[in-house]
């Protein structure tokens, strides 16, 4: 057997105007790429949704994959009948002899509007249906079961199983950003929330091997690989950071170091901003939420950077980023254990209102071309694709890269 699946795209697709064309175009090439080895056959189009053939046993694979499919607003199972009253009750009789519900409501969405009932005569004549053979109770407001009809040209769909999709804009719509990624719960959060902003997001870890163990590395390529699925390829440029951590602690005073930590973070990623095209960078800072995030901190080291710095969760508190880390999947792997850059020889009254001058005296006796060419020089870089992709060959380059699939890592 097969099953017709139905893709509504994010409404805010529908408000871009002259550019709509555009986003349009990449949202449906967005959804059917996520469906991509399931079998699913493109059955229909409209301006704003997609309509999928798709056998019966790969529905499941497909709805969790379309769970994650930036760009869509909601996806359903539906039933397609001719369009008129009689197919669509025994098609709703045959829904309705698999269900148990207390309350409903009937949603009719009529885009054809050469047929003869009006939305509101649809949604009466078929709750009366639907009333006398449950015996349940009509509820226009928090109903436990809402039944949606779609009258089309030629054809009529029921909705039998509904589910949300994450809404946002597809993948590259609004340029790329390199995003800084650490070990923590915060900086997974702030590169979705751009992803879902339509950014293609390129990450960048800062590690301390081989001053210590490769934990945090391992830890970043399961973040890396969990992200593609939101934006189906993903670049992570892990970067090792111990030597210039520890010209930093010879040079520094002991409380401005994550501070100065931080500014070589940021220069180093401009610089693969630069390789990769981006326009900007991104952070997980929230403000307040450590002693590095206090606004004057925040402002000393931004001076360090060019390029904008955005920082998606600067106004999130903690439970709030816990949720959204929960919600997309990244929060299991970002509490695992692991040994962060910044927290590395960190002081343990560190610096709360940093002064700029103070980090520039700092850094004048630090050769910092030569400690970013030297971060660079050592990096490695991981291109992961989502989903079902072979890994590409090895690429000769002065950073190795590595490409995986999404079982690879």
């Amino acid at each position: 057997m097969e099953t017709l699946v139905l893709v509504n795209l994010f409404h805010e697709l529908a408000l871009k105007g002259e550019n709509r064309p555009f986003f349009l175009r990449k949202a449906k090439a967005h959804v059917k790429e996520a469906l991509k080895g399931t079998a699913a056959r493109l059955e229909a189009e409209w301006p704003m949704a997609l309509l999928f053939r798709l056998p019966q046993e790969a529905w499941p694979e497909a709805k969790e994959r379309l769970k994650d499919t930036l760009g869509v607003e909601g996806f359903a199972r539906v039933l397609r009948t001719p369009p008129d009253l009689k197919a669509l009750e025994a098609a709703l009789e045959e829904t309705l002899a698999r269900e148990r519900f207390e309350s409903f409501r009937i949603t009719a969405k009529r885009s054809d509007k050469t047929f003869p009932l009006t939305s509101p005569e649809i949604e009466r004549l078929l709750g009366a249906f639907v009333k006398e053979k449950t015996g349940a109770r009509v509820q226009l407001k928090g109903a436990e079961r809402e039944l949606v009809v779609r009258i089309l040209p030629n054809a009529a769909l029921l909705e039998v199983e509904r589910h949300p999709g994450p809404g946002g804009l597809p993948p590259g719509v609004s340029g790329k950003v390199v995003a800084l990624l650490s070990g923590g719960i915060d900086s997974p959060v702030a590169a979705y929330r751009l992803m879902r902003r339509g950014a293609e997001v390129a990450l960048v870890h800062f590690h301390p091997f081989p001053l210590l163990s490769g934990q945090s590395r391992e830890k970043a390529k399961a973040i890396a690989e969990r992200l593609a699925r939101f934006q189906h390829r993903i670049t992570l440029h892990l970067v090792p950071f111990s030597e210039v951590q520890r010209q930093i602690i010879l040079e520094a005073p002991k409380a401005y170091r994550v501070v100065l930590y931080r500014r070589y973070m940021l220069r180093i990623a401009e610089a693969i901003a630069k390789e990769e095209g981006a326009l900007a960078l991104a952070t997980g800072d929230s403000l307040g939420q450590v002693a590095s995030q206090t606004l004057e901190n925040l402002h000393v080291v931004n001076q360090a950077a060019t390029l904008p710095v955005f920082r998606p969760l600067i106004g999130f508190d903690k439970m709030e980023i816990k949720a959204e880390a929960e919600r997309i999947g990244t929060y299991a792997i970002s509490i695992l254990p692991d040994e962060e850059c910044c927290t590395l020889f960190a002081p343990k009254h560190p610096v709360t209102r940093a002064q700029l001058s103070v980090a520039l005296e700092t850094e004048s006796r630090l050769d910092t071309e030569r400690l970013i060419a030297l971060a660079l020089e050592g990096r490695e870089v991981v291109r992961y694709t989502w989903p079902g992709q072979k890994p590409l060959p090895e690429a000769q380059e002065k950073a190795p890269i590595m490409e995986h699939g999404p079982l690879d890592g």
